[in-house]
């Protein structure tokens, strides 16, 4: 607890509570998901993964690159044809035990009641991470779980060192690989979307307006 003689507004003094909590016991501060999200602010990007905070490490300039593409190609996509709603990082993600931070995430027209001030509460139609060398494992083995068992319809994940992009798509509770015929991936929750997987390869993304018109946006 503060001494008496500090005054602060009730919300700002469970920030200061909190932190303190952290550096005495150096475990869980955030018992619920929603005691986390009242904590976190707009410019602090952090996941909640039952109970304990894992801060975001800074990103490299080409996963800022990629996942800024992604976000405005599919955005433009979805507002185009009207299929709900775009958000990104650091906008939050509530499924059980699991406050996810994606990079990218679709949330389809009849699912947008569940859209919050901060967060999507329940999982998203479609979402995207790009990865970091820090979160190799947890987005491809702890995220991969837990969206599969939260309901995802559709998890991309871009590895910007490797080049590489991999698109599992929910089939009776579990995720299967994308075919990709001619390099080409063709989305099911975002019909008619298909993404040439050799954009994300390469040195210097495609610009903006030629992706568009390649995706019949324009």
């Amino acid at each position: 607890m503060l001494p008496d003689w500090i005054d602060l507004e009730p919300a700002r003094w469970q920030r200061v509570e909190y932190a303190l909590r952290a550096a005495e016991t150096n475990g869980p501060v955030f018992p619920t998901f929603e005691s986390f999200i009242e904590w976190v602010d707009e410019d602090t990007s952090a996941e909640w993964v039952e109970g304990e905070v894992y801060f975001m490490s800074p990103s490299s300039t080409r996963h800022q690159l990629i996942a800024g593409f992604l976000y405005k190609l599919i955005s433009t996509y979805v507002e185009h044809n009207d299929l709900g709603t775009t958000l990104n990082a650091p906008y939050k993600m509530k499924i059980p035990g699991y406050g996810a931070e994606p990079d990218v995430l679709v949330v389809l027209r009849e699912n947008e009641e569940r859209l919050r001030k901060t967060f999507l509460d329940g999982p998203a139609d479609l979402v995207v991470e790009v990865i970091s060398p820090d979160s190799v494992e947890r987005d491809r083995i702890r995220k991969y779980n837990d969206y599969e068992a939260a309901g995802v319809a559709e998890y991309w994940i871009v590895d910007p060192e490797g080049r590489s992009a991999e698109f599992y798509q929910l089939v009776d509770g579990r995720y299967h690989p994308a075919e990709l015929p001619g390099g080409v991936y063709e989305s099911r929750v975002l019909p008619g979307l298909r993404l040439p997987v050799e954009w994300l390869g390469r040195n210097t993304l495609p610009p903006l307006l030629e992706a568009l018109r390649e995706i019949g946006v324009l």
